[in-house]
């Protein structure tokens, strides 16, 4: 493995392989660092292989290298995106696949060594520094801190840890969105269960204190939704501080305790005697942390008016959807407005050769709730992953690539940028 790269990219999640991918595919000497052992993060470790939305009620907005990523999943199982079993059309326009996430985790391995990207597995940024001609980046392995030099860096921590860690500003909103812990429930008939006597039973531990309202999710207090569904992606798991390894620890602790507490109160329960866990996600999902302070920020006006920023990438779509302890705060994009994410929200302020891609890129909290989604994770990833290879072939800062040769290379490689006509 090499030690000095074009682009080295941080984080191997929905954003960082499709980014890596992309400067791979680009001709550029590219490395991507992930934490896990597996590739995919939310949608392979967080257990929600189901990216959306690819799509804005009847026309698809994003497209590219994510969604051959999808698809090629598919194909492997025998499936296709129209297929009933894979894809769904939900309300409010948005549009979801549904992969095997061991399949989407090894298909994403494959495409990253077809386009000669390196992988290291079991890696993490622990030093960020600025020099001369890029990047030196100090990466804790399972044998010690190794040193690698690069000229551009894309941070897809999900977390913006390279940017914090080179010394760059980012924010935190006052009450960040629980996690939760997907997990799925047996043993017991769903249909057959008196919601009334198990409900009451729930209110009385919340008063006593033995349960939390906020437990079974975002229905206030309501416990039926999470045993209709057999788990899935429900509890919360309010846990603020979850960008550091000490908050991210808490959570993950306390993801595991929300979980345990249910089972054991539902066990107790008339026809939930035999219930059990089958399996939970390796990792508590966590739906917010921190964005960076960007060149630009995406406000929750310029989200749900579609406004058309000059220096717009790609498309997101997708509904506000602000989870609050025991509630939700959700409404629908309508019909015909179709948001953008602009390069300056994926620039750290005052940064060189640095660029950032997912849920951390700048905007308000209305706004990063629906833009923290998987697909649009995709599509800023691939628009990332383009930019810094671009401004390495050119020898100039990210910020300085022209738009056009931008967006050249987006098409070239099936991306649906926002000067196409959709």
């Amino acid at each position: 493995m090499d030690k000095k790269y074009d682009v080295i990219v941080a984080g191997g999640g929905t954003a960082g392989v499709v980014a890596a991918i992309q400067a791979a595919r680009a001709g550029t000497r590219t490395l991507l660092l992930e934490k896990n052992g597996i590739l995919g993060g939310t949608m392979v470790t967080g257990a929600i292989p189901c990216p959306a939305s690819f799509h804005a009620y009847d026309r698809q907005i994003i497209r590219g290298i994510g969604w051959e990523l999808c698809c090629r999943a598919l194909k492997e199982v025998g499936l296709g995106p129209d297929d009933r079993q894979a894809s769904a059309r939900q309300k409010g326009g948005r549009f979801s696949l549904y992969v095997n996430p061991a399949v989407f985790a090894a298909i994403a391995d494959e495409m990253l060594a077809e386009c000669g990207a390196d992988l290291l597995f079991h890696a993490m940024p622990a030093v960020v520094a600025r020099e001369d001609s890029g990047w030196k980046i100090a990466v804790c392995t399972k044998k010690g801190l190794r040193d690698f030099r690069a000229v551009n860096i894309v941070d897809c921590t999900g977390d913006a840890n390279v940017v914090e860690l080179a010394g760059f500003k980012t924010n935190r909103n006052p009450e960040p969105q629980p996690g939760t812990l997907v997990l799925r429930l047996e043993g017991y008939d769903a249909q057959k269960l008196d919601y009334a006597t198990i409900q009451g039973a729930f209110d009385a531990e919340t008063a006593a204190g033995r349960l939390k309202r906020s437990d079974p999710g975002w229905w206030h207090g309501r416990i039926d939704p999470l045993l209709k569904g057999y788990g899935g992606n429900c509890i919360h798991v309010p846990m603020p501080g979850a960008h550091t390894s000490e908050g991210k620890t808490r959570a993950e602790i306390e993801a595991r305790k929300t979980m345990m507490r249910l089972v054991r109160f539902f066990r107790k329960q008339p026809g939930l005697e035999d219930l059990t866990v089958t399996s939970c996600a390796a990792e508590c999902g966590i739906r917010e942390t921190v964005t960076i302070q960007g060149m630009k920020t995406i406000t929750i006006k310029d989200y749900e008016s579609g406004f058309a920023w000059k220096d717009a990438v790609c498309y997101s779509f997708y509904k506000v959807d602000v989870h609050l302890a025991e509630g939700l705060n959700d409404r629908d994009i309508p019909s015909g407005i179709y948001p953008t994410i602009p390069l300056g929200a994926m620039l750290p302020e005052g940064s060189e050769h640095l660029i950032v891609a997912g849920r951390c890129v700048a905007g308000d909290q209305e706004a990063n709730s629906a833009y923290r989604v998987e697909a649009s994770c995709m599509a800023m990833g691939q628009a990332a992953g383009a930019a810094a290879a671009l401004a390495a072939r050119k020898n100039i800062d990210i910020k300085d690539v022209p738009m056009d040769d931008l967006r050249a290379i987006l098409k070239q490689h099936d991306a649906i940028v926002p000067e196409n006509k959709i």
